[in-house]
């Protein structure tokens, strides 16, 4: 199963104005924000996640009511959340 998971944006690359460090449940890694590119986030706002990419920005309310479903259907965002961890954007 594939979710979309909600990450706050800590900060973005120097040198690549597409990648993005987010933070999603302590769990920090580079997202690719290009499609967002109308409508860019800024540090410190949310954007909802899949396969590495920030399909939309979301505000925090949203994030909090995602991230409280997330955590209630157990495994399946735990794995999400492994491999979230395990994948790199460079």
């Amino acid at each position: 199963m594939c979710l979309g998971i909600p990450g706050e944006i800590v900060e973005f690359l120097p040198d690549q104005p597409d990648l993005a460090k987010v933070n999603v449940s302590g769990v920090k890694r580079v997202i690719n924000v290009g499609l967002l590119a109308d409508d860019m986030p800024k540090p410190g706002e949310w954007v909802l996640i899949h396969v590495g990419f920030a399909l939309s920005k979301i505000d925090e309310a949203e994030a909090a009511a995602a991230l409280s479903f997330l955590e209630g259907i157990g495994q399946a965002y735990a794995d999400e959340l492994a491999a979230l961890a395990d994948s790199r954007i460079e």
